[in-house]
């Protein structure tokens, strides 16, 4: 099989796999326990603790683990309570705007160019709305189209004002290098199983400035910040895949940006292929395309028929049978939008796949 759709889920590195199995097999004592296997077991959350925070160069004090990314945005929109204004972009991850569209009766939607780009001058102007935010929230790298935001700037301009910022940064830990303190935010989302770690873990990081406002409630875990018993073998796993992706930060990068150069070439050999957000900085891994009059499930259903996965859109909003909410904000036209297909490669990836794709794509457009 080729697998093309990593910024949906990354396979389970062998050696995250091997750090994760006697916390499975053997030490399965709850981790509040004060007996020997109790405290061992506590010993490896604070271990993952460490390395997660060192991938994003925060102190581990700093990091509350989650279920997921979903969890960790869901968390941070609800900080500061209901009915409190706040604002986003138009291309943030569902778990964001639903939970927004839940939670906040005073919403103010930044708006995209054309190559997904937000402009960090246009928050400025929310300074002067009759109920400005107390909370901003924009995506650092996007998950469709890979787009990079300027969140330093962003948060340059809005922290004079003391609002709140906070950064989805799902999909770019592992791909480029994220630092909390650099970016000047308040707030940041991670996950486990977009950098080769078990699924159902994540982290929401938080400033030690901030206190938080649990939303899981009836126990002392995490801090304080949400009560339940630790998924260890899991936050075992995110810890030790957090670590190899901070090893492996600049090789990884550099292999993705190589295939990802070498398939938009063959791409560009195809008639009437647009690629999104060309003209700015994306992550090294992704790719996401059109190729005008094709519908873009149909030609997955037609990879998928020769075990090459890719994806239509975010794995989050698939089924929906609408155009990509994020192309649709970028001005892209419907038409295009509905033929859309996100490649997103991995550091198992080779140039053989990528020329194998292009072959394959090529054998469904251009008939003899």
């Amino acid at each position: 099989m080729i697998y093309f759709d990593h910024n949906a889920a990354t396979p389970v590195d062998a050696r995250v796999i091997e750090a994760m199995l006697p916390y499975i097999t053997s030490f399965y004592a709850n981790p509040s326990s004060l007996y020997k296997m109790g405290r061992m077991v506590r010993s490896a959350i604070d271990t993952a603790r460490e390395q997660v925070s060192s991938l994003v160069d925060v102190s581990p004090s700093q990091i509350v683990f989650t279920s997921g990314g979903t969890e960790a945005n869901n968390l941070a929109l609800s900080l500061l309570g209901k009915h409190v204004a706040i604002a986003i972009s138009n291309t943030e991850h569902p778990s964001i705007t639903e939970k927004s569209d839940q939670w906040n009766n005073y919403k103010n939607i930044i708006n995209v160019d054309e190559q997904g780009n937000v402009k960090a001058e246009s928050f400025l102007n929310l300074l002067n709305v009759s109920n400005p935010p107390q909370l901003v929230s924009v995506m650092l790298a996007n998950n469709e189209t890979g787009v990079i935001q300027d969140i330093a700037r962003i948060a340059s301009l809005l922290k004079p004002e003391n609002i709140l910022i906070h950064t989805d940064a799902v999909q770019a830990i592992g791909k480029i290098p994220v630092s909390f303190s650099q970016l000047g935010v308040d707030l940041m989302s991670l996950s486990s199983h977009k950098i080769y770690g078990p699924k159902g873990c994540g982290a929401l990081v938080v400033d030690k400035n901030i206190a938080v406002t649990p939303q899981v409630i009836g126990g002392g875990q995490e801090l304080g910040w949400r009560a339940g018993t630790e998924n260890v073998a899991a936050i075992v796993g995110f810890g030790k895949a957090a670590e190899l992706a901070l090893q492996e930060l600049d090789a990884r990068a550099d292999h993705c940006l190589a295939l990802r150069r070498k398939l938009e070439e063959g791409l560009k050999t195809i008639p009437n292929v647009t690629i999104f957000s060309e003209q700015v900085l994306r992550l090294p891994n992704t790719v996401q395309f059109s190729i005008k009059g094709i519908d873009g499930e149909m030609l997955l259903m037609q990879l998928d028929q020769q075990n090459i996965a890719v994806s239509s859109g975010s794995a989050c909003a698939s089924g929906a049978g609408k155009p990509s909410a994020v192309l649709t904000a970028m001005g892209v036209d419907s038409q295009i939008a509905k033929g859309a297909i996100r490649i997103s490669l991995g550091k198992d990836n080779t140039e053989t796949e990528v020329k194998q794709f292009i072959k394959v794509l090529k054998s469904f457009l251009i008939k003899d």
